[in-house]
């Protein structure tokens, strides 16, 4: 009989889980360096960072001097002069000083790409701990199915047992009906665990860019704090979520100080050379100095926004450090849970084994019925069941404890990958070059990331 192809594919997955040797699995490290080298999203972020470098090498370049040309023609109906004049004028202007406030948007910029890191940070943690998940997540579906395989196996065998039985008349016939209902139950069951794995399947190949093959048995994870308090600190130290806050706040209060600083004159040497087709040709040079008296209450708003900005960001900040702190106590009680489930679990599977190995011998001697054999092959099942889903929740509660600290990063699991680096580009535009993609520098930035 040919299977259907998904259920092929499936049956071959369980196959590669459990006869594959260690040198062909996939370790979840494989899986984490796939996810962070394939993520669209990881290169969504690192694109608008590099929008957020341009920011400060646009307020850089504000300080600079402006050259430009200015072309024109007019018509003059003029008894002296009639005819078509044109002028191609050269102008220059640079700023000498407008009190500060393009020294003060420079900053605001700078905090925005310090804020715009952390954001790309945050991210990557996304990442990884969806590669975790994903991971554990087909590992406990290839499990749950190789399980239910060999629960429809059992029954399957129960049932043509029963039915001898019921041949030579030691059972009746209500002793099939439940060996038969108990084996479809076990193939829907199955049927189900398999849907599962195939949701399994997309979910990690989604996150990491390619389906599962045979996936090796989970690693020792990193080592954790010994006490919930640790972990609390090392979050308000060192999480990213934080730390975007902060300098998104910080940004914030230079933003105050930049709509007082509007206020304030500015001053501007100006240049220009006119040459013109039916005059003679005039050069200047000067200097000019303005400042707005009033302008419709415009400048006192743009004062009162930076307030009301600055008040949002420290409060956003506040409850950024409540949010992390409440996400470690969080997933730290998840791995408190996992593990008493896992004990618990392992005690449960021990009294089943017992139990079912006991009922079945039973069974034989005419002292338990069928339905007595078939339910206790049902708890030890269950209790395997149980034992594979807190197996994986244990894992993955001990990776979103990393995460919720601010330490689930490829630099930090020392993935074997390249790590990206934001200063690269950073440095490469931070004086607004004038050569754009031309510069040296900048060229060779583009080309090791590969934009050029």
């Amino acid at each position: 009989m040919r299977l259907p192809a998904s259920r092929a594919l499936i049956v071959a997955c369980i196959c590669a889980f459990g006869l594959s040797g260690p040198a062909r699995s996939e370790t979840l490290a494989d899986a984490l360096v796939s996810a962070y080298k394939n993520s669209n999203l990881i290169e969504q972020n690192r694109a608008v960072l590099r929008a957020a470098d341009e920011d400060v090498a646009s307020a850089v370049a504000a300080l600079r001097p402006v050259l430009e040309w200015v072309a024109s023609a007019s018509h003059v109906d003029s008894p002296q002069n009639p005819g078509v004049s044109s002028t191609l004028a050269i102008q220059g202007r640079v700023l000498v000083t407008d009190f500060g406030r393009s020294k003060i948007n420079i900053d605001i910029a700078k905090e925005a790409v310090l804020a715009t890191r952390q954001a790309l940070v945050n991210v990557e943690q996304d990442v990884l701990l969806s590669a975790v998940s994903s991971y554990f997540g087909v590992r406990s579906a290839m499990e749950n199915v190789a399980i239910n395989q060999n629960s429809v196996r059992v029954l399957d065998e129960t049932l043509r047992a029963t039915q001898d039985q019921f041949d030579v008349g030691e059972v009746t016939r209500t002793d099939v009906a439940q060996a038969e209902a108990r084996l479809a139950a076990a193939r829907a069951s199955l049927a189900a665990a398999e849907g599962q794995l195939a949701a399994a399947r997309e979910a990690y190949k989604a996150t990491t860019g390619q389906y599962p093959t045979a996936l090796a048995t989970a690693p020792t994870p990193p080592a954790l704090p010994r006490v919930l308090d640790d972990a609390r600190s090392i979050a308000q130290r060192s999480h990213p979520a934080i730390r975007q806050a902060q300098h998104q706040a910080a940004g914030a209060d230079l933003s105050v100080a930049f709509a007082v600083a509007q206020r304030l004159p500015v001053i501007n040497g100006t240049a220009g050379v006119n040459l013109n087709e039916n005059s003679a040709n005039t050069s200047s040079i000067g200097i000019e100095m303005r400042q707005t008296i009033y302008s419709g209450g415009a400048l006192s708003a743009v004062h009162r926004k930076a307030i009301a900005n600055r008040d949002a960001a420290r409060s956003a900040l506040l409850q950024t450090s409540v949010i992390v702190t409440q996400n470690v106590g969080s997933s730290w009680a998840d791995i408190e849970v996992a593990r008493a489930q896992i004990t618990a679990t392992e005690r449960q599977i021990a009294a089943a084994t017992i139990a079912y190995d006991g009922v079945r011998e039973e069974a034989k001697l005419g002292a338990r019925t069928t339905l007595d054999v078939l339910d206790a092959e049902q708890a030890l099942l269950d209790a395997r069941s149980n034992r594979i889903t807190a197996e994986a929740n244990l894992q993955v509660a001990i990776y979103s404890l990393l995460s919720s600290m601010g330490l689930l990063t490829a630099e930090y699991l020392n993935l074997s990958v390249p790590i990206y680096d934001p200063e690269a580009y950073y440095n490469a535009v931070k004086s607004a070059p004038a050569t754009s993609v031309q510069g040296e520098s900048l060229d060779r930035v583009l080309k090791a990331i590969g934009k050029n």
